[in-house]
């Protein structure tokens, strides 16, 4: 078979495979052809990539995306335009596949991937990673005008949604958004984003303790780590962490040291906001995935503090925190990702924007040390049958060669 994998958030080229789509076309390619459709611009850096990666045995192609500097801007919007258009253009001129797989977002390329699919009479797959417009209408949330200004957006969407052969999501939630305007689905398929445990446990074996020292000069292994991973933007809470973390100093217990690791937008504003509360707060920067995972794992505790009505579902974090076989402290309002804490015992759910309910919480896994390793042990559970991509995305595979 022919296949094209379409997608414009790929971040790294680095061969570790925790890309989803690089994991996919990994598999795909030792008995089809299978081609990579992207951005020749890095999102996460804001930089343009330095030609095509080397090293890969599937072909890449880097259609020309133009340059924005902040995630929420109308040059953004205007730059995935361009891109998708890039990609009509694209598919137009080559040979023509046997299925297209689409990662949703972006919307106009999966748009005019949807349309070229239904004309040409190619199998096309979506495969859900985000909400939009959800998740922006969340940022300029202003009743009844946004519900204006993002319905061309909507219909996008809507429209490449129901262009669809099938449907994959990484939750329950985003593939019922999309199978609710589809009629040619009878059902979809829901595969959490999930890592390859294996290479995630190859990863800290190799994490050498001068590797600690180097991250954390002055910090001592005994003492309890907070640990938070991913980025460093407007839907995630890290003020309530900061607020908890004085909440429990208040009360005269140790507070952990609180290791995050990421960057973004609001990295300035945390760090300043951590020091003014004179917090023992260490900021890692944005850290390579090996290395991500070995200092995760030395920590003691995990926080996923996430915004009030934010779109986020089962996201990247959930399947590290859960490999790294560590507690829990959940402030997300995602029904299905507090189910699988309640469900599997494996930390504790928390009130949202609440620092005092979070700082409880934080205290009863401070002070029992046996209550964090059974939570622990429940979270890795929950990891090797939820979130191993060696066995869940057999199902993903079998999608693109029905």
């Amino acid at each position: 078979m022919d296949i094209i994998i379409l997608a414009d958030f790929l971040g790294r080229f680095d061969n570790s495979l925790n890309n989803r789509f690089l994991y996919l076309a990994n598999i795909l390619e030792k008995n089809h052809k299978v081609e990579i459709i992207t951005s020749d611009f890095n999102h996460g850096t804001k930089e343009y990539f330095e030609g095509i990666p080397k090293g890969f045995s599937y072909k890449i192609t880097m259609l020309h995306e133009p340059r924005y500097l902040k995630n929420v801007c109308i040059k953004r919007f205007f730059s995935h335009f361009i891109w998708g258009k890039n990609v009509k253009k694209y598919l137009e001129n080559r040979k023509k596949p046997d299925v297209i797989y689409c990662a949703m977002p972006t919307l106009t390329a999966a748009y005019e991937a949807g349309k070229y699919c239904e004309k040409n009479g190619i199998r096309f797959i979506v495969d859900v990673q985000d909400l939009w417009p959800e998740a922006f209408e969340m940022v300029f949330h202003v009743p009844l005008l946004s519900n204006i200004i993002f319905a061309p957006f909507r219909a996008i969407a809507n429209a490449a949604y129901k262009r669809a052969d099938s449907i994959c999501a990484v939750s329950e939630m985003y593939l019922n958004r999309a199978l609710s305007v589809n009629k040619k689905c009878k059902g979809g398929h829901c595969v959490f984003l999930g890592t390859n445990l294996e290479n995630f446990d190859s990863n800290v074996e190799q994490f050498s303790e001068e590797e600690i020292h180097t991250q954390l000069p002055n910090q001592k292994v005994d003492d309890v780590w907070l640990a938070y991973c991913g980025t460093l933007g407007s839907s995630y809470d890290l003020t309530c962490v900061f607020d908890a973390l004085e909440v429990v100093k208040s009360k005269e217990i140790d507070p952990p040291t609180f290791i995050v690791m990421g960057d973004g937008p609001r990295k300035h504003e945390f760090e300043q906001y951590a020091s003014k509360k004179g917090l023992d707060v260490i900021f890692t920067g944005s850290l390579p995935y090996t290395q991500m995972c070995g200092l995760l794992c030395m920590c003691d505790i995990t926080v996923n503090p996430i915004m009030h009505g934010a779109a986020q579902s089962i996201i990247n974090k959930h399947a590290d925190y859960v490999a790294s076989g560590l507690p829990v402290l959940n402030t997300q309002e995602c029904k299905e990702y507090r189910y699988l804490v309640d469900s599997y015992k494996m930390g504790y759910n928390c009130k949202n924007n609440d620092a005092e309910d979070l700082a409880e919480k934080m205290i009863i896994i401070i002070n029992d040390s046996n209550l964090r390793e059974k939570m622990g042990r429940n979270a890795r559970k929950c990891a090797e049958e939820k979130f191993d991509r060696k066995h869940t995305y057999q199902e993903l595979i079998n999608v693109v060669l029905e």
